[in-house]
């Protein structure tokens, strides 16, 4: 008898139900509640997760699992897990809104590390063992526009190549592949359900400089403007609307990535650069405590690029040099008595124990539409070997390139929720607590709901009390078939 009322639990479960289990034996009664639902980050079965593909709401919010943690001495990179094929397997894979072109490491990389930050087990992407994964050929529309004309000599079934070059002078090459992705729909107050959508994306079969064993993650996902990026690929095919948010958590690592329209926090934007291959917006002046950087107003259009360039995939600042010398004047004034030391030939460091957010000024980046970025001591300053270091870099100095650009890292912009709006060419910010959550709207339903937070650091931990209930659901469902029989 015991073993069928478990039974009948067993499939209250796979029906989706939610129900209270009241067990009464000799040593009194005891009440669990059993809910069968997605939540943040979790995997249901893998012979579940087709059903909830065949219900793809188009148009609904995305949640996207992060991790990692944006300071410069522990790595200096955030990441989230995707799942791809069919059927799915994890990847993880480092956020990154400079680049346009997702890639993962794939079967032929065979100098990849197996292991990876915190220890992830990386995967090696295999098309042969997906059932939906397909080689891109030279043909397509895709590859066209991604290499801006026919590369020489590549006939119509030929594989699409790819080489992305990144500018500390690595990078990955490979071929495109074509292969399901999935990820984790919002579909009410901190739940989701598995969506997918077919993503065209790099098969890295070599890489130089892409991360230790230590550091190394799976691939990038590029969250770039161009029509390559997954936001513009999933947008196209009606998954998406083409805006999203990250809020990057500078305090306990991890924080939030979302896809769709955000309504709350409301956050003050400003326009986007036109014509420009990156998130660029027009910086207007630089603060430092309560005074302003004594700066013409061409110096911030000067250079090489226009605007100055808002990206995660990048730890620390970069600043042309007749911004970075008087701002780094500027800020080291404060403590006049400092004895600074150059650590590796990239840090501006000093000896100091005391509380930076008392001893150092806040540095306010302005730009148009009257947005400001405020950046506090304990942001723009991190430890290092023993030592306080300056987060704000030399851009003509340390580039491969020289070029003198200003690029925002995520050093800067961790502790603000970042809002990304390709619909209207916008990008805004407010400080923010990323450990909490934030609102999505539904635009198919219209309603609004909650995403939260995430840690993978923490999350990648195996979940052992769901494992345990679930091996004795299956011992349970064993014990019942064997007394039918």
């Amino acid at each position: 008898m015991a073993s069928r009322f478990f039974f009948f639990c067993f499939l209250l479960l796979l029906l989706n139900l939610d129900y209270t289990v009241v067990l009464v034996n000799g040593s009194g009664a005891g009440v669990f509640k059993v809910s069968y639902k997605f939540a943040g980050s979790e995997r249901t079965l893998s012979a579940l997760r087709a059903h909830d593909v065949r219900h793809l709401n188009i148009l609904a919010g995305v949640d996207l699992p992060l991790g990692g943690t944006g300071r410069p001495d522990a790595v200096g990179l955030y990441y989230a897990k995707i799942g791809i094929g069919t059927p799915p397997k994890d990847y993880y894979v480092q956020v990154d809104t400079g680049s346009d072109i997702t890639w993962v490491n794939c079967i032929q990389c065979h100098e990849c590390p197996k292991r990876g930050y915190h220890g992830i087990e990386l995967t090696l992407y295999d098309p042969n063992d997906s059932l939906t994964g397909k080689l891109v050929t030279c043909d397509r529309e895709f590859c066209k526009e991604i290499s801006r004309s026919s590369f020489s000599g590549c006939s119509a079934n030929s594989s699409c190549l790819y080489t992305e070059v990144y500018g500390d002078g690595s990078y990955s090459m490979g071929y495109f592949v074509e292969d399901i992705v999935q990820y984790d729909r919002v579909s009410g107050d901190l739940q989701t359900k598995l969506a997918n959508g077919s993503v065209i994306f790099g098969c890295g079969a070599r890489s130089k400089d892409l991360g230790s064993s230590d550091d190394a993650l799976d691939g990038i996902l590029g969250f770039g403007k161009t029509n390559s990026s997954m936001i513009s690929q999933l947008a196209s095919s009606g998954r998406v609307r083409k805006m999203f948010a990250h809020c990057l958590d500078g305090v306990n690592g991890g924080g939030i990535f979302a896809i769709g329209h955000v309504v709350q926090p409301q956050v003050n934007t400003t326009p986007l650069v036109p014509n420009q291959p990156h998130y660029n917006v027009n910086m207007t002046a630089v603060q430092v405590g309560l005074d302003f950087l004594n700066l013409t107003t061409d110096i911030y259009t000067a250079g090489d690029n226009n605007g100055a360039i808002i990206d995660s995939g990048t730890t620390l600042a970069y600043l042309p040099e007749v911004i970075y010398v008087p701002l780094v004047k500027k800020i080291l004034s404060w403590q006049m008595d400092l004895k600074l030391r150059t650590l590796h030939d990239i840090y501006t460091c000093f000896d100091y124990s005391g509380s930076v957010d008392d001893a150092f000024p806040p540095v306010t980046f302005h730009f148009e539409n009257s947005l400001h970025l405020k950046v506090y001591p304990g942001e723009y300053l991190f430890p290092f070997e023993d030592l306080m270091c300056l987060g704000f870099q030399n851009s003509g100095m340390q580039s491969q390139d020289k070029q003198n650009i200003t690029l925002l890292g995520d050093l800067v912009l961790s502790n603000k929720l970042v809002l990304y709006d390709l619909v209207n060419q916008t990008i805004g910010w407010t400080e923010y607590n990323c450990s909490s959550s934030i609102k999505v709207k539904d635009e198919l339903t219209g309603s609004v709901h909650l995403v939260g937070a995430h840690s993978l650091s923490r999350g990648c931990i195996l979940n052992v009390p769901m494992v345990l209930f679930s091996l004795l659901l299956m011992a349970l469902l064993h014990g019942f078939l064997t007394e039918l029989l």
